[in-house]
């Protein structure tokens, strides 16, 4: 934490998806679920161990993938998000903020997921997702040409102008999350995010849930 807070109305409040809004990570089981064979998996390992960028990985992954739209938008309907985040997305509106919900992921998978949740006043900043039959076919509109660290470049939408003279708030779990985590000035961390931030010594706060982080601001001032 780099600037006190008083109230999270003086907050730009910043969501990753996958494995925090959702008890599991969607994308990883659609791959696992509807490819042909294991290709998937030595895209995995790669960029797991940093020798490729999860557009390559993702790019990769989406070619044993056999799932129409029809299909795909079934299995989402079954995803749950954490049932606090209701709770905390009122707290955030009755302050007049809104989340923006920054993901790796695809938007068509996050807003089919948020919808089916009843929750559909988020921003989704995510990467792109089209059908043709049975097939995926994934584009990047947010990837810096600089970096070829992740699809989705979290850090360019995080440090938009209307952020500027607000406290900057994060959410996330994993190795996308890293670089926006570290230009936020409070971050909710676990998984690997948590264990960057303990390995670097940098202030965060640790939750499991969303509930941790209503609570915590509900809190404030107390």
């Amino acid at each position: 934490m780099q600037r006190r807070l008083s109230s999270i109305s003086d907050c730009r409040v910043f969501f990753d998806f996958d494995n925090t809004l959702t008890p599991f990570d969607v994308l990883d089981d659609i791959v696992k679920r509807f490819s042909i064979n294991k290709g998937w998996v030595s895209f995995e390992q790669a960029w797991k161990k940093g020798k490729i960028g999860s557009q390559a990985c993702l790019e990769g992954q989406l070619r044993s993938v056999r799932v129409n739209r029809k299909d795909l938008v079934r299995y989402l309907s079954r995803i749950k998000i954490d049932p606090t985040f209701h709770k905390f997305f009122a707290m955030l509106k009755k302050e007049g903020l809104s989340p923006i919900i920054l993901s790796d992921s695809f938007k068509f998978i996050i807003e089919e997921i948020l919808k089916n949740n009843g929750i559909r006043e988020v921003k989704v900043y995510a990467n792109g997702l089209r059908f043709s039959g049975n097939r995926l076919a994934p584009f990047f509109p947010y990837r810096n040409q600089k970096c070829p660290r992740c699809a989705h470049c979290k850090k360019k939408n995080l440090l938009k102008k209307e952020v500027k003279d607000k406290i900057i708030m994060y959410v996330g779990d994993g190795l996308s999350d890293i670089c926006p985590a570290e230009c936020s000035d409070i971050v909710f961390a676990k998984g690997r995010l948590l264990r960057h931030f303990r390995d670097k010594k940098r202030l965060c706060v640790a939750f499991n849930s969303i509930e941790d982080i209503h609570n915590y601001f509900r809190g404030l001032g107390k």
